[in-house]
């Protein structure tokens, strides 16, 4: 498998160039970020699916598909990265789609928060 593009950190305003979301300065406020949403706002079985070799399989399927690219995004004809891949039918509410890539949309981060009301995750 090819390795994932160069892009900047998602980090506003920074105009490093990385493989993952965030540079490193950026990373650690991207993961106590995540960890209070995992904490506050998840369930323990949620949390643990999140971070399941299933998941992450599926993931990278559902990226592949859609050529890492952002699907709400591509159909403006503008080309953005994806950053998320984003349950249509929210796990919580329909456990068993939670590994159906035809439930899975690839999105970038801002149609995502678009998608969830703005609110995140």
């Amino acid at each position: 498998m090819p390795p994932k593009p160069l892009r900047e950190c998602k980090s506003h305003g920074c105009n490093v160039l990385t493989r993952e979301g965030y540079c490193l300065d950026h990373r650690h406020v991207q993961q106590e970020e995540t960890k209070h949403y995992n904490k506050h706002s998840r369930n323990k079985t949620i949390t643990s699916f999140y971070k399941s070799t299933d998941w992450k399989r599926t993931r990278q399927l559902a990226l592949i598909r859609d050529n890492y690219l952002c699907q709400h995004c591509l159909k403006d004809h503008c080309f953005t990265p994806a950053d998320m891949v984003h349950h249509i039918v929210e796990v919580k509410e329909d456990w068993a789609k939670r590994l159906d890539l035809d439930n899975l949309i690839s999105l970038c981060n801002a149609c995502h928060n678009k998608v969830h009301g703005g609110k995140g995750k």
